[in-house]
């Protein structure tokens, strides 16, 4: 269930005034605000910040903003519903694994959006559970126990690689910079500069190819790494 009370932000990507005056009038406890392209870090956020994006948007794509929201500070842990064009199954799939929590179809109206609050609000989208097992192809993490597994075998890491992998598993095809991987990975009694991120990705590299798997990170110049998803996932 989520908690919504007098702080509770609801950001979305909808220009329309009519729709941020209707559902501000029916709803005065929520602060309304219009969400662009740039999420800035200075972005002042109280409670759970609801986003609602639109699948297509004018200077970025709905799908990057999500990636986007997930990787500032602000909204990291904001509850995302992507709002569809249609009733598409591959639209869906992508919008999940981009990183939203949920979506609708559009287009997005006071209505609409009035009436997915109240669901959510009411306790029926209840988030998933934590996976404790992770895989892409046949490269397999155990989060419970700690170990990852190539086609079967145990590959022995050491532990920043192992966060670095299953960090990149539980978000496959979503590009992280440096900088966003140091808040989520470093530690605050840990000096770490963006040249450490190089080092982690390099071992994490050699030790999955000492045991046959092919390089699951992607280096995306000028942005940072991704993990695309293994053939046939």
């Amino acid at each position: 269930m989520l908690q919504t009370n007098a702080t509770t932000t609801l950001l979305v990507t909808s220009p329309d005034p009519a729709l941020l005056h209707s559902v501000s009038a029916a709803r005065p406890d929520l602060r309304m605000m219009p969400l662009g392209p740039k999420i800035s870090s200075d972005l002042k956020i109280e409670g759970t910040p609801l986003c609602f994006v639109d699948w297509l948007l004018p200077e970025t794509s709905g799908l990057e903003l999500v990636r986007r929201l997930r990787e500032a500070r602000p909204t990291r842990s904001a509850h995302i519903t992507m709002v569809l064009d249609g009733d598409d199954s591959d639209e869906r799939r992508r919008a999940l694994k981009a990183g939203a929590d949920d979506y609708m179809v559009g287009p997005l109206d006071a209505a609409s959006l009035l009436d997915r609050l109240a669901f959510y609000e009411a306790g029926e989208a209840s988030p998933a559970p934590a996976r404790s097992r992770l895989a892409n192809g046949d490269l397999v993490v155990d989060l419970a126990a700690h170990q990852a597994r190539w086609q079967g075998t145990a590959v022995t890491l050491r532990p920043n690689e192992f966060r670095l992998l299953a960090h990149f598993m539980e978000h496959p095809d979503q590009v992280f910079s440096r900088s966003a991987l140091i808040e989520r990975l470093g530690k605050d009694d840990e000096a770490i500069d963006e040249r450490t991120v190089d080092v982690w990705v390099g071992r994490l590299r050699r030790s999955l190819a000492a045991h046959g798997a092919p390089d699951p990170l992607r280096t995306v110049r000028a942005m940072g790494y991704v993990m695309d998803s293994f053939v046939g996932n």
